[in-house]
């Protein structure tokens, strides 16, 4: 007997005698007048070979078979209701499109590539960008006007999930005629931390990630505090003074050297780069993708950038 010639209208029937104790009570529920309602449920004890009620002039209640099948169809109706839930679910999600915030950094120089090869697969879908720092970007994902963030930060708030999608690294950078463009020797991380730099602004990820590399050594007060790693990289490129920024970001100027790495001794600048999302629930399809694609083009990049 095929599943699919399954009246489930029968089905909603027989829980309801088990419900309400009578199959003129189990009709109203349904909306079906007794008529109908008896022929339905003769029907499905001819299909399934078995008698499922036992009727009386006082009514019909469920007989030992009956009670077996109506705990089973229950279970059938409860599976397809959330069926029909998480088909609205997508098409709303659909109707809607993907909401992303992400921070400075993955925002300029990898979401165009994600963005670019999940549009191939999901041309329909309307995809909402907003680039903010990754403390903008945790409000968001908290107060439920983003669905899915990446951010930079190592610390990530108790109330959210993430996963690594990428790493990166932050290095020291500066104009070629600065003094630290030709010393012979790396940098001391007390050097660097006695130094003013030029930085980005209180809650980004490049901010946290120097800020705990040199949480043990006493601060120089900031050169400038900038909104974005372009315009601290054009100040260094102005020979303004040195910053630190991903490499990511200073990777052309460094090719034509137009800007200078500098090597700094006993100094951890690697970090990894997170998707996260509400911890009240799981990600919509979409958005699951989109992070499963993050993960893969990532490895992709630091497998290449290692070589």
């Amino acid at each position: 007997m095929s599943s699919r010639s399954l009246d489930y209208t029968a089905l909603e029937l027989l829980v309801g005698v088990g419900d309400c104790g009578s199959l003129s009570a189990a009709s109203r529920l349904v909306g079906m007048a007794q008529p109908n309602a008896s022929r339905c449920v003769k029907q499905l004890e001819r299909q399934f070979g078995m008698t499922l009620l036992r009727r009386s002039t006082t009514g019909s209640v469920l007989t030992p078979s009956g009670t077996v099948v109506a705990y089973w169809a229950r279970k059938i109706l409860d599976d397809t209701e959330k069926l029909l839930e998480v088909v609205d679910g997508l098409r709303e999600e659909r109707s809607r499109g993907l909401r992303v915030s992400a921070s400075m950094t993955v925002a300029e120089h990898l979401m165009p590539l994600w963005l670019g090869r999940f549009r191939q697969s999901h041309p329909e879908l309307t995809i909402h960008l907003e680039v903010q720092n990754s403390l903008r970007v945790f409000e968001q994902i908290s107060d439920g006007s983003c669905e899915l963030g990446f951010v930079e930060s190592p610390m990530i708030p108790k109330q959210l999930e993430s996963i690594s999608v990428a790493r990166d690294r932050l290095v020291v950078v500066v104009h070629p005629d600065h003094p630290w463009a030709t010393r012979p020797r790396p940098l001391a991380a007390r050097e660097l931390a006695l130094t003013p730099l030029i930085v980005r602004e209180p809650g980004s990820g490049t901010r946290t990630t120097l800020d705990l590399a040199l949480e043990h050594f006493p601060r120089s007060a900031p050169l400038l505090e900038l909104g974005s790693s372009g315009a601290i990289r054009s100040s260094v490129l102005a020979g303004v003074g040195p910053a630190v920024l991903s490499t990511l970001a200073v990777a052309d100027s460094v090719a034509s050297g137009a800007l200078v790495v500098v090597e700094v001794r006993g100094l951890e600048l690697d970090r990894t780069l997170r998707a996260v999302w509400s911890a009240q629930g799981p990600l919509h399809s979409a958005a699951d993708e989109l992070v499963r694609l993050a993960r893969d083009l990532g490895s992709e990049g630091h497998a290449i950038a290692r070589r």
